[in-house]
């Protein structure tokens, strides 16, 4: 267990976030690497924006004077979401870029989903407001899509209908964390998550793994990073960015520990059908029922459905959670879109035939970055099991010389990489660790073996 570091409460006033705080350094404030507290995204490189940093100092005579929050102001903006606009923008102007930012299905949504949507447009109820916490219609359809993939059973009262999965974590973290309640974050993690617990007023706490372990934290790694601050583990398997999928003795593991110090698990399952070879998904609350009344799930559409755009998604939890995070989306947007809620129904209430035939492409496209990369020397490239993602290592690169330019972190090979082989990824200070890059295997086999075949050339020529 991590003594209390009381240099990771928010700061009352002024432009400096709350960074994470590393486990492996108890009582110790960091930045993360590479990266500035105000970050603005441009590609793959974080620059500081004096403007931002500017806007929300408390040298500023008075409030009128600040012209953006403190509490917004240093928000990074999503840098897989920049990296891919990065990319777009470059293609549209002519370039031949290929891009592996983006985190979603290259596949079309399935028909059948599609013609869902097109009567929806044609009934009238649903071109009105609908109840904000979702159609009671989809609420069921997603207790039993639960019951059907999971095993979990739930109520209809324990589902809230998101505006995709993002929307997801962020009312689960507000609905739970007070000012400086403290939640473990295993890294490598999904960019999203540590900024929806500091605007949630929480604090996360980083435990790193690597690929040693098949980017897995142990129970011993999540206790030392224990304090009596702590209130959630967010536990994610598969994951985004690393692929790791925990077994089922491992999730176990994991839920029995959290139970035994009364924590709450936030779990995200969004990947939950993407899984490859011998590996098996677990859900938590199923393999500890006994997290039950302290678990939250959060789900969607997105991934399972090659749905990424139509911004569905759901938490599951228990009731009295489900009421908070209501209460707040009913400001915040009101209802989902009933259109997308009429296709989600389609989706969640379909078979899985849709995702079978994309875990084929996946799983072949997965297996032919990795043999490629683990071809580069420098590169150090375990086999995900799960999501649709490689994380390779390339420590091994920084420092060398690459066409007149030496890298020091993965942030400035990224930026080597999209200026000299025309190829996008996202670099690993994005998720919390340096030193490594993102790639996505859901676009075409042709632009996935180009892609690679630009960094094999590219990064031969390091010395």
């Amino acid at each position: 267990m991590r003594p209390t570091a009381l240099s990771a409460w928010p700061r009352p006033v002024g432009g400096q976030r709350s960074a994470s705080v590393r486990a492996s350094e108890p009582g110790v404030e960091q930045k993360r690497p590479g990266w500035c507290p105000q970050t603005r995204v441009s590609g793959p490189s974080a620059v500081c924006d004096d403007a931002l940093m500017s806007a929300a100092t408390p040298s500023a005579s008075s409030p009128a004077d600040r012209r953006v929050s403190a509490r917004v102001g240093s928000i990074s903006e999503s840098a897989t979401l920049a990296v891919d606009a990065k990319a777009k923008a470059l293609k549209a102007a002519g370039r031949p870029v290929i891009g592996f930012g983006a985190g979603e299905p290259d596949f079309p949504t399935p028909g059948y989903i599609v013609e869902a949507a097109v009567e929806a447009c044609r009934t009238p109820k649903y071109h009105r407001y609908t109840p904000a916490g979702g159609l009671p219609e989809l609420k069921a359809a997603i207790v039993e899509k639960t019951r059907r993939d999971s095993g979990y059973e739930i109520e209809a009262a324990n589902v809230l209908v998101t505006n995709g999965g993002k929307q997801a974590i962020y009312e689960a973290f507000a609905a739970i964390l007070d000012p400086g309640d403290e939640v473990i974050v295993p890294a490598p993690y999904w960019t999203t998550y540590p900024e929806s617990i500091r605007l949630a007023g929480g604090v996360p706490v980083d435990v790193v793994a690597d690929e040693t372990t098949g980017y897995r934290v142990t129970v011993e790694q999540l206790e030392a990073a224990r304090t009596d601050r702590t209130k959630v583990v967010l536990f994610v398997s598969p994951s985004n960015p690393t692929g790791a999928v925990y077994s089922r003795e491992q999730v176990e593991a994991v839920g029995r520990w959290a139970a035994e110090h009364g924590l709450w698990v936030l779990t995200d399952e969004i990947y939950e059908h993407l899984v490859y070879g011998d590996a098996e998904f677990s859900s938590l609350p199923v393999e500890v029922p006994e997290l039950r009344d302290k678990c939250i799930i959060v789900n969607g559409v997105a991934k399972t459905y090659a749905m990424t755009g139509w911004r569905v998604g759901w938490v599951i939890a228990p009731k009295d959670v489900i009421k908070a995070a209501t209460n707040l989306q009913s400001h915040a947007t009101s209802n989902v879109s009933n259109v997308a809620q009429a296709a989600a129904i389609a989706a969640v209430s379909g078979d899985l035939t849709a995702v079978d035939e994309m875990k084929v492409a996946f799983d072949r496209r997965r297996k032919k970055m990795v043999q490629m990369l683990n071809e580069i020397d420098g590169v150090v490239c375990p086999e995900p099991e799960g999501a649709f993602y490689a994380y390779p290592s390339v420590k091994g690169l920084l420092g060398k010389e690459i066409r007149g330019k030496t890298p020091q972190s993965s942030v400035e090979l990224a930026e080597i990489i999209l200026e000299e082989a025309e190829v996008a990824v996202v670099p690993g200070e994005a998720f919390g660790t340096p030193g490594y890059l993102r790639l996505s295997y859901a676009l075409g086999d042709e632009d996935l073996v180009e892609g690679v075949s630009r960094l094999q050339k590219l990064l031969a020529e390091a010395k």
